[in-house]
């Protein structure tokens, strides 16, 4: 099992036949994948926006499928596309980076 996001590449491969679970990343591989801060993170999380885990009932024991990352992601890709066709979004927002 990886222990940091650099471990990532080395997970195996699903093999058909096998049992398959779900990929489970901490929060802190999803701020990585992201590329936000921790508290964008833990705000994903406790609205709901972003489904997530708590193991054990350990404080800070979260865990986010890799399942459910790209279900966000998808909806925010599909929210931007909406937003842009709805004229909502200006070519100016698009410049700068946050």
């Amino acid at each position: 099992m990886p222990k940091s996001s650099n471990d990532i590449e080395e997970m195996p491969a699903f093999e058909p036949g096998q049992p398959r679970f779900p990929r489970l990343l901490t929060l802190a591989q999803v701020r990585e994948i992201l590329n936000v801060g921790m508290p964008a993170v833990y705000a994903l999380v406790s609205s709901g926006e972003l489904r997530a885990l708590q193991l054990s009932g350990g404080r800070r024991m979260w865990r986010v499928s890799e399942d459910d990352l790209a279900d966000y992601l998808e909806r925010c890709y599909q929210e931007t596309q909406e937003r842009i066709a709805a004229g909502t979004i200006k070519a100016e927002a698009l410049d700068g980076e946050d």
